[in-house]
């Protein structure tokens, strides 16, 4: 019997098992907010076991619970922080090649602008002007991460433009406006759906990267930036379980995005519907 398993199903059960584990980790997230905060000093420092699989810290508290409560809170930041960039790049995009010499020029202008300051030097600057906490954070991530899906938007744009049916649309007088939304949003769909998504595990490690360098949540919150930070000062007394299991928690999380990402891009691609 011919195997029907082909690749698309594989990359569908992988996007279904990462989709599954980001769900659950969120879920989770909202009943461990007491738990991750709970401090008993007679279980502090113990190391993980079956109680407490990811041991506990210095103040006794669960570092299960906190690790995902802070994974929780970091996917709802990229979650937020992603789709405000992918909006705003997608619309920037689609303005920079639909509207004109000028409007192209200074939505070019602003890319190269943007992508000119060090990455981390302008999302920490954001971050700090916009006062820190969790709307900082999502405006400086947002306000850093669309420069590459708009100018990908805008080339796929500027691509359309040229075909048959769009130049016979504006022919016919069609507007700007009715071009852009019958003929090239749903077109640009699969581009947008995959950037929003592959844009998610950036969103998160520069969360987690300012938060740790103190530019980002605030202390009282248990994120995975401010379990690292605080963990860093006692791996040397040998409390090696602080920092490990958020570590890798995070590193799964990242990869989990990537590969829904990756898997979109692939089930979305004409190229691979043969496979």
């Amino acid at each position: 019997m011919k195997n029907r398993w082909n690749r698309r199903k594989t990359l569908v059960l992988w996007l279904v098992i990462a989709v599954v584990f980001l769900i659950a980790v969120c879920i989770s997230g909202l009943f461990c907010e007491d738990a991750a905060r709970a401090t008993d000093f007679s279980r502090k420092n113990l190391a993980p076991c079956l109680k407490y699989p990811f041991g506990t810290d210095w103040l006794g508290r669960d570092m299960f619970a906190r690790t995902v409560r802070g994974l929780s809170i970091s996917i709802i930041i990229g979650v937020c922080a992603a789709t405000f960039s992918a909006v705003m790049a997608f619309i920037l995009g689609v303005v920079s090649a639909t509207m004109g010499k000028t409007a192209d020029t200074i939505v070019t202008w602003i890319i190269d602008l943007v992508m000119g300051i060090p990455h981390m030097l302008l999302l920490i600057l954001i971050c700090v002007a916009c006062g820190r906490g969790l709307k900082g954070v999502i405006l400086g991530v947002a306000l850093t991460h669309w420069t590459s899906l708009a100018r990908l938007i805008r080339g796929e744009v500027l691509q359309l433009k040229e075909q048959i049916y769009i130049k016979t649309a504006r022919k016919l007088g069609k507007s700007n406006l009715y071009i852009v939304m019958k003929h090239m949003v749903p077109h640009l769909l699969p581009q947008f759906i995959v950037g929003l998504v592959l844009l998610f595990p950036h969103a998160i490690l520069h969360e987690s990267s300012i938060t740790f360098l103190g530019f980002g949540l605030s202390n009282e919150q248990p994120a995975i930036g401010i379990i690292l930070s605080e963990a860093m000062k006692y791996l040397i007394t040998g409390k090696w379980w602080l920092a490990l299991f958020p570590g890798i928690m995070l590193v799964i999380t990242v990869v989990c995005f990537y590969t829904t990402g990756e898997n979109l891009r692939r089930l979305l691609d004409p190229a691979s519907a043969h496979e």
